[in-house]
């Protein structure tokens, strides 16, 4: 009886075996027809945002104004040039040494100045003797001419050569005031109070006739040349309100447009405007400055400037729409500032849209986005 059930119990392992192979083989299926799917969601980048990092799109009022950038000149400024040749003597003042209108920086050695000054003075001399000289030759031709010894042409030939000799005195005494100015221009004094803020030349050297000795700025009165396009220069008028960033200083400076330049520049075909500022405390001629010239008001669709990229051909915003990153193309309008941030107005997104703020920088489109639970208090 063993020996008739033994193949009946070969028969069951036989088929346990082949059911446990079989689940096996099942399970090892299912797994790797589940690896893509899990792969794929391991792939699928998420980016984590804050509500700080996010604004929404919506209608608000905006302080238009137009962006102006330029460097800082004096309004009085002056350059010091040698009106006489010669060797320069005296120069003492350095960049940064106050100098009063009238204060005299340097002279130009008076030698040589000196020397014709008097040659000149002698010639005055010579032909004021000419002149005595011609004088009596024609009083005593005259009366020679009154008694009927000498003809009238001979009285007509003295009288000429004392005009000549007249004239040649005038003549001479000219050249003397010419030399004589020339020696006081040997002399050179600062046309302005100001600050030197070049030293061009040095003591002992030989300067030429105009050649440029120091400059002198008044940093008292400071203005800003902006360069602006035709365009932008019809928005601004005389007399409307700035605030401007001056690098190196932390606060705000208020200004004022005082004058726009008529005509634009040749080539570059922009128009030069002229801020001046109210507080010119510590500042410096060539500073750069930049700030927004307050030009009225607008409502308007907007969102920061900032979240305005432009590193594609057209400008777009990023936004997370279900829970994504999706680009959007926009077409930006008018800036202007509002509670302390700098706005634009855009068209091409809905009111409401949820932006991403510029500072988180450029996200790939589809980007998963999650965000940051807030803190409980």
């Amino acid at each position: 009886m063993k020996l008739k059930n033994l193949p009946w119990k070969w028969l069951v392992a036989s088929l346990v075996v082949l059911l446990l192979v079989g689940g096996v083989l099942r399970t090892l299926a299912s797994r790797k027809a589940q690896q893509p799917a899990v792969e794929t969601a391991a792939a699928q980048p998420v980016v984590e945002l804050a509500q700080t990092d996010v604004v929404q799109a919506q209608p608000r009022e905006l302080q238009r104004g137009l962006p102006v950038s330029g460097s800082l000149k004096a309004v009085n400024s002056a350059l010091v040039k040698a009106r006489v040749p010669g060797e320069l003597q005296g120069l003492t003042v350095r960049e940064g040494d106050t100098v009063k209108a009238g204060q005299v920086i340097a002279r130009v050695d008076p030698t040589e100045a000196g020397a014709r000054l008097k040659q000149a003075q002698q010639q005055a001399d010579a032909a004021k003797a000419q002149i005595d000289i011609a004088q009596r030759a024609f009083s005593n031709n005259k009366s020679l001419v009154e008694q009927g010894f000498i003809s009238r042409s001979a009285v007509d030939t003295a009288q000429d050569n004392l005009a000549a000799a007249q004239a040649n005195h005038r003549a001479a005494l000219a050249a003397v005031d010419v030399l004589r100015k020339g020696l006081d221009d040997a002399v050179l004094r600062a046309p302005i109070s100001g600050v030197v803020s070049q030293r061009l030349a040095q003591p002992g050297e030989r300067v030429a006739l105009d050649a440029r000795v120091v400059e002198i700025v008044d940093l008292g009165s400071l203005e800003l040349e902006a360069a602006l396009s035709p365009a932008d220069s019809l928005e601004l008028q005389v007399g409307q309100q700035a605030t401007l960033q001056v690098e190196g200083n932390p606060r705000p400076l208020p200004a004022r447009v005082v004058r726009i330049s008529p005509s634009a520049q040749a080539g570059s075909r922009s128009v030069l405007a002229y801020l001046a500022l109210a507080d010119t405390a510590g500042l410096r001629q060539g500073l750069f400055a930049q700030g927004t010239v307050a030009t009225g008001r607008a409502s308007a669709l907007a969102v920061p400037l900032p979240a305005v990229r432009t590193d594609k051909p057209s400008p777009y915003v990023q936004v997370v729409e279900n829970g994504k990153v999706a680009h959007k193309p926009v077409k930006p309008g008018a800036r202007g500032d509002s509670d302390k941030e700098t706005w634009v107005a855009v068209d091409g997104i809905a009111a409401g849209a949820t932006v991403i703020r510029g500072h988180v920088g450029p996200l790939r489109e589809g980007t998963l986005v999650k965000f940051t639970a807030a803190r409980a208090p």
